[in-house]
């Protein structure tokens, strides 16, 4: 039996792999680390695997965004400038991408990576309370996360939300959960931009899409509600698992195998 030309296990393993990149990246960021392999392993060709993964974490991120919304975990005046930029970012890390070889932003990851685990094992757990902090200060480095990660994420990409969860945290000094729901705009505008940009391509493989958009919503509202419940508790270890996941495909991708 097959699903618009795609045999049923193919289709079953896509919406697999979604629902689980969904869950933890509602929870940690970082998602798309799992669901993009799923589907190149799935036999999709890799345009074809971008734009259809953008169609349903684009779909099940509105479902964790408007949760954390419905539950006052965003600033929204942290968060309009932050959508904006993370933008303008990302359409200029698009661009660099022409002009430098992402090999040397893999490796110069390679060295960062241990050094973030290394803070985040040190700190017993992410704030469950907004810090005292001057609140242009706040700004500054929240709109300036924004700029500068979305310009990262339109460069290379894997790990965005984990990034900006953590600085939204430790730098910004936001709580958890509002930390979380900041780093859901900026994703979400980001993901309707590329979408839209590989929709125009004709590279979206539609119906696929849409059925994994069930999984990734599923995914996504399960991992925004155990987020919301247990905050760091759980936040903490699924951005440890990300950052593990993120320097293995780092290391796989330098040494050809991905």
């Amino acid at each position: 039996m097959d699903f618009f030309g795609y045999p049923i296990w193919v289709v079953g393993l896509v919406c697999v792999g979604v629902f689980l990149a969904s869950f933890m990246d509602a929870i940690g960021g970082g998602g798309g680390i799992i669901s993009v392999p799923t589907y190149l392993l799935a036999g999709f060709p890799v345009h074809f695997a971008l734009g259809t993964n953008k169609l349903s974490s684009c779909i099940g991120t509105v479902a964790s965004t408007v949760r954390y919304v419905k539950n006052g975990c965003v600033d929204w005046l942290l968060g309009i400038p932050s959508i904006l930029l993370a933008l303008l970012g990302a359409h200029f890390g698009t661009k660099l991408q022409l002009a430098v070889d992402e090999r040397y932003l893999k490796l110069l990851l390679l060295l960062v990576l241990p050094i973030i685990a290394l803070i985040l094992l040190k700190k017993k757990s992410l704030p469950e309370d907004r810090e005292p902090l001057n609140e242009w200060l706040r700004r500054g480095i929240v709109w300036g996360a924004a700029l500068i990660i979305g310009t990262y994420d339109g460069f290379y990409g894997p790990g965005t939300g984990t990034f900006l969860l953590l600085l939204f945290c430790y730098a910004a000094k936001l709580d958890v959960r509002t930390a979380s729901g900041n780093v859901k705009l900026v994703n979400l505008s980001s993901n309707i931009g590329a979408l839209a940009t590989s929709l125009s391509a004709g590279k979206v493989l539609v119906p696929i899409g849409l059925l994994a958009a069930v999984f990734s919503i599923a995914g996504q509202y399960i991992g925004a509600g155990l987020a919301l419940k247990n905050g760091s508790k759980i936040v903490r270890p699924v951005i440890l698992i990300v950052l593990l996941l993120l320097a293995g495909k780092i290391v796989l991708e330098l040494l050809g195998v991905m």
